[in-house]
């Protein structure tokens, strides 16, 4: 099950996103651009997933 966490981007924040791919992205950019100020694109993400997987 894909995993985004803050924590593992540099960030000192708790948040993670889980579940299916698309809305573990959507959330992850979401909560980034709203509370860090950063627009991370889809690709972009998926690319973390990705690497993660490795």
């Amino acid at each position: 099950m894909p995993i985004l966490k803050c924590n593992d981007y540099g960030f000192e924040c708790n948040f993670k996103a889980e579940g299916e791919q698309e809305k573990v992205i959507q959330d992850f950019r979401i909560h980034t651009e709203e509370v860090h100020g950063i627009d991370y694109s889809k690709e972009a993400l998926i690319q973390f997933l990705i690497r993660k997987q490795k």
